[in-house]
């Protein structure tokens, strides 16, 4: 009997649905494993794969798995920039908060791989020249089942093997670190270091009609070089690669060099330097050292770059996931435009990458392939082989129950009037936020839904929850699901919402309710449309029930408030989701509402004027809103995004019948002329989340009216939108 049909049979016996595998990594600990996780879905704009071959990046992915395996302070030396931001954050946030923040960060797994060939088995929305059955090679993981974006992937000629396509990715690097050093015709090149990538390099630069010189310690990685036309350099025979270039060159020093090793010393860079002739050429295509010296530069006025990656599209998100490709009269090499190149390589027979597989594994050994990658045992490509036989629909199950014995039980006992909750969304908020408190409430955790499937799976295992899905309409339909949480990226929230209260499900969804102002009153008719007795709708507003918060509010009268609060919320790239205006709305729409509703809550009127005054950057995140109440009061937001973050991130002053009360970073309380109040100070920060929760569950078990009032949902989301659309209300 062969593995898979074991699986099958053991799947059978504890009735759980067939579904797919990916390999994740444990940030903490390093550990690799083979796992069941959902089948993905085809996403707009994404081809629906099933993985053929896939390879494994050695350099970075032996990267990964070592920085793993290092413990606190073994990481935190591999990451010094990190350091600073981890003491900055424990001075203003605290101890406890900040090492809770770093736990949570290292406990998300990290699904590998980039290097995939497989089989289009659906088509997403908007995608067009794939057809259904095409081969593809793509970035996509080391998974049964991958969703990739389009300009992410490209068909393989016919007279291109899978093994051999799954090579792409690496060629691609390859390539475009060779377009950033313009080699031409008769030139000499340097590869310093011949791993993959330094072997790649090595053949291209070949076929760009070059001269190559290969160094490496590696004499098997040597003597492949030569069999690909490149002379060699012995590092481990303390052979001096300085000497070699100058006579390679006449004398004069080579052309260019292209550092493709992984190392945390400088010396190839330095060596790079002084093999170059005047005005040469230097390109990082790995991991190196940055020490320079100016004098190595000076002198022959070199260039240095920095290659990323598989070439322009790369890390932009209008390119990579909106798949709006760059016109080919500015942009002749894009990354897809790069797999097709190393593509027609291979199909030409320019490209040998037969010659670069040490070792072949079924994906059912992969824990064993990760073993010999991380280990002592030389190896350079190392492939995955995937199951062709079994049926597509066998593996494209949208859901996984979670094993019995990997579930863990509720911290607090279920009552029977405990509600059953489906989450949609599993990111780090849900997960180190939303899920304790859930988990907390002995709430019955019934489903989490997340588009990728693997931290759905990894939140499923982690609290309890019975199932892992995929599929969102699924968990909508489900009528044992009382309530639904939904922790997803902005744009998706109005959706979600109507769509959850036409199922007649209650909700709590995750600041913001809205980004658009078409969008909020939609949702305000969905609700109406529910009837006399509407499900409960509330919004993740949770400073209203910080513990300060709350005993300010008692602490103060009738009287008007003058309320400054100050939000050093930190710059965030332009490039950032959040600051996206169709996925984010922009950081005043998803963030700033937060404290729009808490000088709501602590006038306890409502809000009848309000006035933006941004100042001029490139995001426009930086801005003052001023707020005027019924009762009087007002308030005053600085939401500051160009301050360091070694000040508090949030301060709250309160003026109120000749008293004033701050609030510093939810952890310390003070009164001044406030008798009773003087100085209150929490052992750890609390911006009030688990009891924000708490309230709704406790509202759904008990029959409650919501912990805030639908009208209150809706004042504050339309003042948010309008400031951020025209500035004033």
């Amino acid at each position: 009997m062969s593995r898979r049909s074991r699986r099958t049979s053991r799947l059978s016996r504890r009735e759980l649905p067939p579904t797919m595998k990916q390999i994740l990594q444990s940030l903490r600990t390093g550990v690799t494993e083979l796992t069941e996780v959902p089948s993905p879905g085809a996403g707009r704009g994404h081809l629906l794969v099933r993985t053929t071959a896939s390879l494994v990046s050695a350099g970075t992915e032996r990267m990964l798995v070592e920085f793993g395996k290092a413990g606190f302070i073994g990481k935190a030396m591999q990451q010094p920039e990190r350091v600073k931001a981890v003491m900055e954050k424990a001075r203003t946030d605290g101890l406890a908060e900040t090492f809770d923040a770093v736990s949570r960060k290292l406990d998300q797994p990290l699904a590998l791989g980039y290097c995939n060939v497989g089989r289009v088995i659906e088509l997403g929305p908007d995608v067009h020249g794939f057809a259904v059955g095409d081969r593809v090679a793509s970035n996509g993981k080391h998974a049964e089942i991958v969703s990739v974006p389009t300009n992410l992937a490209a068909r393989i000629p016919d007279n291109v093997g899978d093994e051999e396509a799954a090579f792409t990715v690496l060629g691609a690097i390859a390539l475009h670190g060779i377009r950033l050093a313009a080699p031409t015709l008769g030139e000499v090149f340097a590869v310093s270091g011949l791993g993959l990538v330094g072997l790649l390099t090595v053949q291209l630069l070949r076929a760009h009609g070059c001269r190559v010189l290969g160094l490496d310690f590696d004499p098997a990685r040597l003597e492949l070089a030569r069999q690909f036309g490149a002379e060699t350099v012995d590092l481990s025979a303390g052979n001096d690669p300085v000497r070699r270039a100058e006579a390679m060159s006449s004398g004069h020093g080579i052309d260019g060099v292209i550092v493709t090793a992984s190392t945390k010393s400088s010396e190839p860079i330095h060596q790079a330097a002084q093999m170059c002739r005047k005005r040469g050429r230097i390109v990082l295509v790995g991991v190196t050292g940055l020490e320079l010296s100016r004098a190595d530069f000076y002198e022959k006025e070199l260039t240095f770059q920095v290659s990323c990656s598989y070439g322009p599209g790369r890390y932009d998100s209008a390119y990579e996931i909106k798949g709006l490709d760059y016109p080919i009269g500015y942009v002749r090499w894009t990354e897809q435009r790069n797999f097709e190149a190393v593509l027609q390589m291979l199909a030409e027979g320019k490209l040998d990458v037969g010659r670069l597989i040490s070792h072949r594994f079924a994906i059912d050994d992969a824990e064993a392939a990760y073993r010999i990658v991380g280990g002592s045992e030389p190896s350079l490509g190392v492939l995955l082989n995937y199951p062709t036989t079994e049926a597509v629909e066998l593996l494209r199950s949208p859901s996984v129950r979670v094993p019995v014995a990997a579930t863990m039980q509720a911290r607090q006992p279920r009552s029977a009037r405990s509600p059953t909750i489906g989450l949609i969304g599993s990111g780090n908020y849900a997960t180190g936020i939303l899920l304790p408190a859930l988990q907390a409430t002995g709430a019955r955790l019934k489903v989490v839904a997340s588009s990728a499937g693997v931290s759905g799976m990894h939140a499923a295992r982690k609290f309890g929850i019975e199932t892992a899905t995929t599929d969102v309409a699924a968990v909508l339909a489900d009528e044992a699901i009382d309530a639904v949480v939904i922790a997803t990226r902005h744009d998706s929230h109005a959706d979600l919402v109507i769509r959850a209260l036409q199922a007649g499900k209650h909700v709590f969804v995750e600041k913001p309710l809205a980004i658009t102002a078409a969008e909020l009153e939609a949702i305000a008719a969905a609700y109406e449309a529910t009837g006399g007795s509407p499900p409960t709708l509330m919004v993740g507003f949770n400073r209203r029930f910080a513990p300060h918060v709350v005993q300010l509010r008692k602490l103060l009268g009738s009287e008007p408030k003058a309320m400054v609060m100050t939000v050093n919320a930190g710059a965030i790239p332009s490039s950032h989701w959040t600051q996206d205006r169709e996925q984010g709305g922009g950081r005043l729409i998803g963030e700033a509402c937060h404290f729009v509703d808490l000088l709501r809550h602590v006038a306890g009127s409502s809000i009848i004027s309000a006035r933006l005054n941004r100042m001029v950057s490139t995001t426009g995140d930086t801005a003052s809103i001023d707020l005027g109440f019924a009762d009087g009061s007002i308030g005053t937001i600085h939401y500051f995004a160009n301050g360091t973050k070694a000040f508090p991130k949030e301060r709250l002053e309160v003026f109120s019948a000749g008293r004033v009360a701050q609030l510093d970073n939810f952890r310390t309380l003070t009164g001044f002329g406030w008798p009773g109040l003087k100085r209150q100070r929490l052992w750890r920060q609390d911006k009030g989340q688990a009891v924000c929760i708490g309230a709704f569950i406790d509202a759904l078990a008990n029959g409650g009216p919501s912990p805030i009032a639908f009208e209150e949902l809706i004042e504050v989301s339309r003042a948010t939108i309008a400031l951020e659309a025209g500035g004033t209300v």
